[in-house]
């Protein structure tokens, strides 16, 4: 089942990704309208890196979506490199975290926060 309601972000995010960003806000800031900003800055081995954090100040330049009552903004400057990327959270033996599975990525380096 997808929790997709509304979008206009060039990212998508996963049931399992929007659980867990609803479990940390509900632990985290219960009492305050966050939304999870999903940002490219430069920096990383391959050039740039993702940033993801809870923020509370959108601009109307801002894009944003909603995923099962998740907000997630991307800012104007990020959306070009995050088309078509999904966000997901993998809870596993071999991995636990959210991932970015970004198609548009040409490399990336081997701790999977940095892409070119």
């Amino acid at each position: 089942m997808d929790v997709t309601t509304t979008t206009s972000t060039p990212i998508k995010m996963s049931d399992s990704a929007a659980v867990k960003v609803k479990e940390l806000l509900a632990r985290e800031a219960p009492e305050t309208e966050l939304a999870l900003r999903v940002a490219v800055q430069p920096g990383g081995c391959s050039g740039l890196r993702y940033a993801l954090y809870f923020d509370d100040q959108i601009t109307d330049k801002d894009q944003v979506g909603d995923f099962g009552g998740v907000r997630l903004v991307v800012d104007k400057m990020s959306a070009p490199y995050l088309m078509g990327a999904e966000i997901d959270y993998v809870d596993s033996l071999q991995q636990s975290g959210f991932t970015i599975n970004n198609p548009n990525a040409q490399s990336t380096c081997a701790c999977g926060d940095s892409f070119h």
